[in-house]
Order: structure tokens, then sequence, then C-alpha cells
């Protein structure tokens, strides 16, 4: 039996914690942030002064009155806090990457599916302004049959920081962290491709762990094919490519600039304000009919929201609607980033085999 609101209790109080959970799920109407397990309880007081702090996990899933334990650690603990909260009874999200490698994601899906709760990955990413045009576009039809998309995440930081994610460590790399949610948003709109194909570098000086990655989708059969998709990351571009790139049979899109959620959460605003997820920068469709001049037209971009994520696993949790990402996507996506990794190692491209 749940209680009413829903309560929250997350795991870790770092950067994705502060800024991409406890504001965003603060949004939805009966769901709280209950309490934190944090090392750093004068940090989590100083943004929410009447929520529960307390030392561990173990502490946090031992309490009667968390529903919800939302999983905000470093990507090697993924796993274990889940495991502990699942066996403690309690509902999850874990922060993408779901887990260090398919095996552990497996494991986690049988235990939420014994223990009759809900557990889910954050991707947020599929509620980006950008991306929900790009299915906007590709809905409409106008293109004709997607032949050729290119996504891009470029950012330019080239000086290596000290912390987990750029160190040598399980679950640290460009392609676990970007390539989960350019991967994810791949396979919404196309599916699972026949092939994959993954290079990865050290670009930086200094840097010990992948900062660049080009991935190649084949898409060889079914209704998207022939197809060819290429995701893209690297933190030395000064000049960002177009965030995506889609041409069809009949014309073209092209869309610059990333969804905004992310640098207002980094800037401490939190939803609901006024505008939010609201991204000013147009994409442009050129289309090409009856043999004569291109004709080019602004789309529009609509609005994106991070909060429609934890509403829809607040109405999964209440039995009220699916839960946004079902555990067998998660794990069909862990598979893949695994098949990449092996491609990039083995310098080819792997088959990927259709369940």
């Amino acid at each position: 039996m749940t209680s009413t609101p829903l309560r929250a209790g997350l795991v870790g109080y770092g950067f994705a914690g502060q800024t991409f959970h406890a504001p965003v799920l603060s949004a939805v109407p009966g769901l709280e942030l209950a309490a934190v397990a944090s090392s750093q309880p004068h940090k989590v007081h100083a943004d929410w002064p009447g929520v529960a702090v307390v030392p561990d996990v173990a502490a946090l899933v031992a309490r009667a009155d968390i529903d919800l334990v939302v999983v905000a650690t470093p990507n090697a603990q993924h796993h274990p806090v889940a495991r502990a909260a699942l066996e403690a009874g309690k509902h999850v999200v874990v922060d993408k990457p779901f887990t260090l490698d398919v095996a552990e994601a497996r494991a986690l899906e049988l235990l939420s599916k014994r223990n009759n709760r809900v557990l889910s990955v954050y991707q947020n990413r599929r509620f980006d302004a950008d991306f929900l045009t790009l299915q906007q576009v590709l809905a409409s039809g106008e293109l004709g049959r997607p032949v050729y998309l290119e996504s891009h995440f470029d950012r330019f930081r080239p000086q290596v920081r000290e912390r987990w994610r750029e160190q040598p460590v399980p679950g640290s790399g460009l392609w676990v962290d970007l390539g989960s949610h350019l991967l994810d948003q791949a396979v919404q709109l196309f599916g699972r491709p026949d092939t994959l194909q993954l290079d990865t570098a050290v670009l930086r000086d200094g840097a010990l762990v992948e900062d660049y990655f080009h991935a190649v989708l084949r898409y060889e059969s079914g209704p998207c094919a022939p197809l060819r998709v290429v995701l893209h990351a690297t933190t030395l571009a000064v000049h960002a490519a177009p965030r995506y790139i889609l041409h069809g049979t009949r014309g073209s899109y092209v869309k610059y600039g990333v969804d905004p959620q992310e640098d207002a959460l980094r800037a401490g605003q939190r939803p609901p304000v006024e505008g939010w997820g609201a991204d000013p920068l147009e994409g442009e469709l050129t289309l090409m009919e009856g043999g004569g001049a291109p004709r080019f037209r602004a789309v529009p971009t609509q609005a994106g929201n991070y909060v429609d994520y934890y509403a829809a696993v607040c109405d999964a949790i209440l039995g009220k609607g699916p839960n946004p990402v079902p555990t067998e996507q998660a794990v069909a996506l862990m598979e893949l980033l695994d098949i990449g990794r092996q491609s990039a190692s083995e310098g080819r491209a792997i088959r990927i085999e259709r369940p």
C-alpha cells in the first residue's frame, strides 16, 4: 500500500541527484521528496530544508514511508543500490546508464518482476524539446521515407576534471554517458538496428577515458530499411555540428542547439516556471517537390518537459499508466551499449541478433 502523496527517497546528491532528480521529481503533483541518502547533509538542507537526510542506502530503504527510491549514484553502484531497494519492496528509478552491463540489467529486471515493483531508467532526453520535435517531423511524413539521421551531442570541455566520470573506473567514459541517450533516442525512432559499429578515442590532453565516439547503426531489413543512423559525441567541438540532420526521400530537416532544460536546472531553476522547456531555436525543413526549386520552412521547436517522465512513473506506481521506460527497453539498450564496446574493442561492425 502506497502513501498519498507518493514519497521518494534519493540516493546520492552529486550532480545528477541535485540537478536532474530532486527538482524534477518535486515538480510532480502527488510526488514528494522525503529523504536523501548523502554524506553531505548541509548540501541537501541548503536546497531542501525540510527533507530528511540519512547516512546510507540501508537507512533509506529501511524507512517504511518511502515508496520510490531514486538511484543517482556513480554508475558502478546502480546495480547494488537498485537491488537493495527492490529487495526492500520499493519501486525504483535508476539514472542512466541502467547498469554496468546487460547481465546486471537482466538480474534487476527479474527481481523487479518477482517483487511486482516498478523499475524504470531515467531516460530524460526522450522529453527533450528537439527530440519531441524530431518525432513530430518524422510522423508528419513530409520528408518521405527517412534514409539518414545524424545525431550529435557536441561540447567544448577541453579540461579534464577531477571526477569519477573521467577516471578509468567501471562505468566511466562518454559512450555509456551520452551514448545512453543518443542510442536510446535512435531505438525509439527506428527500433533495433541490424548492425552497430563504434569508434571511440581519447582526444583531450591528459584524458584517461574516451571523450569521443562515432557510432554507425545500419538498418538493412524491416520497415526502416535501408537506413543509416550516425551517433556522434565529442568534448572538443568549439563549433558544434547541428543537433540533428535528417534526410528523407522528399526533403531534409536540420536543427541546431540543444534542449534548454539542463542549462536551466544547472542555473538553479526549478520547474514549473513560465516557459519551462521552451527552445527558441527553430529547425529548418527543406522540401523538394515536382523537380522545382527547394522550398524552405522554419519548424518551431515544441517545448520539452522532464517532469513528464516522473509524472509517468508516478502513474505507473499507482496503476494509472505504463512505465515510461520499461525494464525490457532498459535491458535491450544495455545490450546495445555492450555491443558497442565490443565493436570498438574489435574494430568491426557487430551484427545484432533479433530477439
